[in-house]
């Protein structure tokens, strides 16, 4: 097998040598020119497998050589070797589609990531076994699966935006999938989740003895996640103070666990979501500006339910089949009117309704068919200032459980008589019980 070749792109002889010698040890042959206008030509002589490109040249500056090779539509993944510290280049060069950036002077071991990293990447034509998981044929879908397939082959942080159940962390999870990270962990968090005393703990990790607890050294997520994807879901709700040190740990690729007195570097890519609006709160001062262009570096929005057009028959049958599964039944079938009746509804609450209407579904539909009375739907829509789907869902179901309860203890547990008086089979009595964890 041949080894992989890549073009270094500096006017400078000993970072060519160096980085040449690097490469050499890594098994990878290099060439190198000292210009702009010669990587051009080398780049359509022949195919490489990475190209590393300083910013100052004698006819331009990196940033030109990524953006044309975005335009010639070449996958080559290139790194751009920046300032030490200059954050808005290396940001800079990752929006114009720079696979990663190394800072000068050039940390060898970060070089060997990075370059590792690269390879990794799968060839054009290859497809992820989870490319097909974000199910869609709409305009809007078409586009976002394009995009992710994009943004997969960069290292570049990314901000996942939309509203609760659209699919968020499914996204989060196809651009890991479909990366050079793929055999790497992916490590999902909900900052929201973490009490605030806890999080500098849960992230960088502690040292024994760093308090009261702290009985042994233990990793944070940033250590779990060592060379594969940290997904930090409702990064909005970060408090200022955790905001500043996420924002070190991003820029610096470094962590310092509570109680040590060294930091520890890590190799991992950080992906985050939110269905709030960060720009507003960046307005606001609820979350730091400086942060949030480290982390919507590339944005990306997953469209609500509602704009997804006939896509939402194509989610419930394929929603359908599983549920069924599960239940050990036939799949039921949609009668035209049912259908009618799922495609004109709104979706507040996007896909995980669609999957909560189709449970009740399931359990009313009387044969194996699901008509438009078996669709259930909230038909009005609740003031922003009232509670959301996710809150209305539970205020439902703790109806519905209270509902059966009542009926079950008033026929002496009987599940036949109680199915009876509430108008249910016994099959659909038993799902909600299950359910609502009342067997």
């Amino acid at each position: 097998m041949s080894k992989p070749v890549a073009l270094i792109v500096d006017d400078e002889p000993d970072l060519c040598e160096l980085l040449a010698i690097t490469l050499s040890r890594m098994q990878i042959d290099s060439e190198s020119c000292g210009d702009i206008t010669s990587a051009r030509e080398r780049l359509h002589s022949r195919d490489y497998q990475l190209c590393l490109t300083d910013m100052r040249l004698p006819d331009g500056d990196g940033l030109e050589l990524v953006g044309w090779m975005q335009e010639q539509g070449l996958s080559t993944p290139v790194a751009v070797i920046t300032a030490h510290g200059n954050v808005e280049t290396a940001v800079r060069a990752l929006k114009l589609g720079a696979f990663d950036f190394v800072s000068k002077p050039v940390d060898l071991q970060s070089l060997r990531k990075l370059v590792e990293t690269a390879l990794k990447l799968p060839g054009d034509g290859d497809t992820s076994s989870e490319s097909g998981s974000l199910l869609g044929e709409s305009d809007c879908m078409l586009a976002l699966r394009a995009m992710i397939a994009k943004v997969a082959r960069s290292q570049a942080p990314v901000h996942i935006s939309g509203e609760s159940g659209t699919g968020k962390e499914l996204v989060a999870r196809m651009i890991h999938a479909q990366g050079a990270r793929a055999d790497g962990p992916f490590v999902p968090v909900n900052c929201g989740a973490i009490p605030a005393e806890l999080m500098e703990s849960e992230f960088f990790g502690h040292r024994k003895g760093a308090f009261t607890g702290a009985v042994a050294d233990k990793d944070g997520l940033f250590q779990s996640a060592e060379g594969g994807t940290l997904f930090m879901d409702e990064i909005a709700d970060l408090p200022l103070p955790m905001q500043v040190k996420l924002l070190r740990v991003i820029q610096e690729k470094s962590v310092r666990p509570v109680g040590a007195t060294a930091e520890v570097a890590v190799d991992v890519r950080v992906l985050s979501a939110t269905h709030k609006d960060l720009r507003a709160m960046v307005s606001s001062g609820q979350f730091r500006e400086d942060l949030y262009y480290r982390v919507n570096v590339i944005e990306l929005r997953v469209p609500p339910l509602r704009e997804r057009g006939r896509d939402v028959l194509l989610l419930a049958e394929h929603i359908l089949q599983r549920l069924a599964g599960e239940l050990g039944i036939a799949v039921p079938e949609f009668t035209a009117a049912a259908q009618d009746r799922l495609a004109a509804y709104h979706y507040p609450g996007n896909v995980r309704e669609l999957e909560n209407i189709l449970e009740r579904a399931i359990a009313l539909a009387a044969d194996d068919r699901i008509d438009a009375d078996d669709i259930q739907l909230q038909q009005s829509r609740l003031p922003a200032n009232e509670e959301g789907p996710e809150e209305l869902g539970e205020r439902l179901q703790s109806v519905e459980r209270e509902t059966i309860r009542e009926a079950l203890e008033a026929h002496r547990h009987n599940k036949t008589r109680t199915a009876e008086s509430l108008g249910l089979t016994l099959r659909a009595l038993r799902y909600r019980m299950q359910k609502l964890g009342l067997d």
